[in-house]
């Protein structure tokens, strides 16, 4: 068993008889009354985020987890197929549990958190970012904007991401995963 004072990003613990991944917390200790924590939950078996307010000095119930390197292999429909690095065992997920699949591709090593009792493959943590080709992106008329234009671009893996109008086919940019924006150009 942990407390709230044992709360961290990345976390996986069980509540609501269910398991859930820390992705935002905050401790508050307003002028009246007693000290709380707010955090962001987010269900690692069907992704939805719920926020939720411990008490300060609650118990939570802390689930022991282990994170394995992987490779991305290839997807069929909704399964995607990883391999480990280390044992060459091959797993399918299914596409609910990734944050970014559209960003993910061939080739792409991920982190793998799985459960330590059950053996079983909890959720994946993709690289903080990721560099892609644009495929098709419309040409940027200059001059007709004031600042901060962007249009949207298509790249390798087949998502859509706002950039800039400079960015043109061809050029391979720098994408966060998280927010799946984009970050930068990146020159070879």
């Amino acid at each position: 068993m942990a407390s709230t004072s044992d709360i961290r990003n990345g976390l996986c613990i069980k509540f609501n008889h269910d398991i859930y991944k820390i992705v935002e917390f905050l401790h508050v200790k307003p002028g009246k009354g007693p000290a709380f924590v707010r955090t962001k939950l987010k269900s690692l078996t069907n992704g939805k985020v719920l926020d939720n307010t411990f008490s300060a000095g609650h118990k939570i119930d802390e689930v022991r987890v282990e994170t394995h390197e992987f490779q991305f292999l290839y997807a069929e429909g909704d399964l995607y197929n990883f391999m480990h690095t280390e044992t060459y065992e091959q797993i399918q997920l299914n596409k609910a549990i990734l944050d970014a699949p559209d960003l993910l591709k061939e080739g792409t090593t991920v982190k793998v958190i799985i459960n330590a009792e059950t053996e079983a493959p909890l959720s994946v943590d993709m690289p903080a970012s990721v560099i892609l080709e644009v495929t098709y992106s419309e040409p940027g008329v200059k001059g007709n904007t004031s600042t901060n234009a962007t249009k949207p671009a298509t790249v390798e893996t087949g998502a859509t991401v706002n950039v800039p109008l400079f960015i043109n086919e061809g050029d391979k940019i720098k994408i966060d995963t998280a927010s799946g924006q984009y970050m930068e150009r990146v020159k070879e």
